[in-house]
């Protein structure tokens, strides 16, 4: 699985890298429901994820074009409802609970017809389909999820005050971390002032 790393800015204005795992996951660093998710809130307008969408990795099986992104209001408003649906049942899972079944409904309602990829006759390179509308952006990340939520390596960051989802695609399955330039490295720090302080 191909790793596609944003470098996200926490609202300590710390920046750091952080990789989802997946795009539907990838999905959720736009907003979502609750104080936290409306603090980093992206998406007002159209616009707002088509612009997303360019380093999105939807780019990891063919480039993205500003030109074929065709993003209505009425797809805005249907892409954040499903991340909010999926924001809630990924949590769930990654905390070993039952997603509550309005938020499985979402999502697989969601499901449809994703962005097609195709091989361009003149350069033989892959391209996407166009247009590219957010409905099939939503299909996409619904047809992910839905392998998702039954996935043992969902997980949230363990650390205070962090509420990220990832996949864990790490060899052993341990990740614990959105990122160790950020909570995994506060952790460290944590525990060797507790040494520290044990010691003394």
């Amino acid at each position: 699985m191909a790793s596609h790393t944003r470098v996200l800015t926490g609202l300590d204005g710390q920046r750091y890298h952080f990789d989802a795992g997946v795009f539907c996951l990838e999905l959720l660093l736009t907003g979502g429901p609750g104080p936290i998710g409306e603090a980093y809130e992206i998406l007002f307008k159209p616009d707002d994820l088509a612009e997303w969408l360019l380093d999105s990795r939807l780019n990891d099986t063919a480039p993205v074009r500003r030109e074929d992104l065709d993003i209505t209001e009425s797809d805005l408003a249907h892409v954040t409802q499903f991340r909010n649906a999926l924001w809630h049942a990924a949590e769930a899972v990654a905390k070993g609970q039952a997603p509550e079944k309005s938020h499985l409904e979402v999502i697989n309602s969601a499901v449809g017809e994703p962005p097609r990829p195709q091989i361009d006759a003149a350069t033989l390179q892959r391209h996407w389909a166009a247009p590219i509308t957010g409905r099939q952006i939503a299909a996409m990340a619904a047809r992910e999820a839905i392998d998702l939520v039954g996935s043992t390596r969902l997980r949230q960051c363990a650390g205070d005050n962090c509420a990220l989802l990832f996949l864990d695609t790490s060899r052993p399955g341990k990740r614990r971390w959105c990122s160790m330039e950020r909570c995994g490295n506060r952790n460290k720090v944590r525990e060797f002032r507790s040494r520290s302080g044990a010691a003394s």
